[in-house]
């Protein structure tokens, strides 16, 4: 699929070629190029049509965008609009992904199959129309980028990728049919010899030789129990963007294990060969330090996929931008993890880790979902540093040297979140 074309039919790396050589021409110098670049780069609303111009553009080619805090802390519920939005294959810059269910070019919604094959004792190709007239249920879940926080190893060693900040993330209800109950109801039934159950996307590769975007999971992983073929997103069919017209979802999942544009579920008794699995979203299995480990090094020997979420939490108020005054302060945010422990305390300081005090949490909608913290404090005239660190039920906690866990891929930061205020 081509890049995208800007209204003047000129795609963004083309003009910045001309505006390359005309400056030269012109004898105008780099940075001033580089602001009128950024003047021309479009917003958010021309790259995905529907939404919103205030997201910040990660990567305009393949639609990478993150949520301003400011937006996301506006809604219990995050709507599609200011939804971060990650995809793998560069995609034509069109509303079609945002106000159809379907990717462009891909089966359309009524001809939509899942086939569910591999070790089984019976094979099904289910429609789309098959899974609405089976019994839906609701998740509500936390759904985040692996990468979400990579920006923050800079401060170690700045890895490749989109520099995420702490807006990959939403808070989302997904609505669609339980999976294991779908499996007992088609009759499936997975061989003794099934050890891993692989999802498969339509996504499509850039060249040939590209891998088809595919995930596996232990079939003994409890995590499955929860899982959904998800067909509506906060009450609407599922945009295509996000994943639509059917979507596997995994609460507590990070979100490249929760496959879009579902098209076949697979028991198999070894992992996917795809390069999305053996390869790409993994963790190391031990520490490492930047240039003991390159981003090609891993295997499915020496690292991990990227399943579920660790321990996190994130200051939604004040932010830097919001122009607190000295004085009494309301400090509040969000805490969250894979959903298999109660989150038991999130720990506030105002004074840079001087003094910390408990904030108080509220239930909520889900194991999944945003637990909201609040506490009050005290900001000092002048420089203030807030941080905040979530404890769960297993004694798991954010580390205090986030830096701790880089990887050369960037993914999984979970150290404390940081805000620095001027009162």
């Amino acid at each position: 699929m081509g890049q995208r074309l800007s209204a003047k039919g000129v795609s963004r790396r083309e003009f910045g070629l001309l505006a390359g050589a005309a400056g030269l021409s012109f004898g105008l110098s780099p940075a001033t190029l580089r602001t009128a670049l950024a003047e021309d780069a479009p917003n958010a609303a021309q790259i995905i049509a529907g939404k919103s111009p205030d997201m910040i553009i990660l990567n305009a080619q393949l639609g990478v965008m993150e949520t301003p805090l400011n937006l996301l802390r506006e809604h219990a519920i995050t709507p599609k609009e200011i939804l971060f939005n990650r995809l793998h294959y560069p995609h034509e810059g069109d509303a079609s992904w945002y106000a159809t269910t379907e990717p462009p070019g891909a089966p359309r919604r009524e001809d939509w199959r899942i086939a569910i094959d591999g070790l089984v004792e019976r094979s099904r190709s289910l429609s789309i129309a098959d899974l609405e007239k089976m019994d839906q249920v609701k998740r509500v879940m936390v759904i985040q980028c692996a990468g979400n926080g990579r920006s923050y190893y800079a401060a170690k060693e700045k890895v490749a990728g989109g520099q995420w900040k702490n807006g990959g993330m939403g808070n989302v209800e997904w609505e669609g049919v339980p999976l294991k109950p779908l499996l007992a109801d088609q009759q499936v039934a997975p061989s003794t010899f099934a050890r891993w159950l692989t999802a498969s996307g339509w996504d499509q590769p850039a060249t040939f030789e590209g891998s088809d975007f595919a995930k596996s999971y232990p079939i003994s992983d409890p995590a499955l129990e929860n899982a959904i073929l998800a067909l509506k997103m906060n009450g609407e069919p599922i945009p295509a963007v996000h994943g639509g017209p059917v979507r596997l979802i995994i609460p507590g999942y990070y979100g490249n294990m929760n496959v879009k544009f579902l098209t076949a579920l697979t028991f198999a008794a070894e992992q996917s060969p795809s390069a999305f699995q053996s390869v790409g979203y993994r963790m190391p299995l031990v520490p490492v330090e930047p240039g003991q480990f390159e981003a090609n090094d891993y295997t499915i020997y020496n690292s991990v996929p990227t399943y579920g979420q660790m321990i996190k939490s994130v200051i939604f108020s004040p932010l830097a931008e919001d122009n607190a005054k000295a004085g009494a302060v309301e400090i509040s945010g969000v805490a969250f993890n894979d959903g298999l422990a109660k989150i038991t305390s999130v720990e506030v300081t105002a004074d840079g880790g001087a003094t910390w005090m408990s904030a108080d949490i509220k239930p909520p909608e889900s194991p999944w979902a945003w637990h909201h913290w609040s506490t009050k404090a005290t900001l000092k005239s002048g420089a203030n540093k807030l941080m905040c660190r979530a404890t769960d039920a297993l004694g798991r906690t954010q580390p205090m040297d986030g830096l701790t866990r880089w990887n050369p891929r960037g993914y999984e930061w979970n150290g404390l979140d940081v805000v620095e205020i001027a009162a």
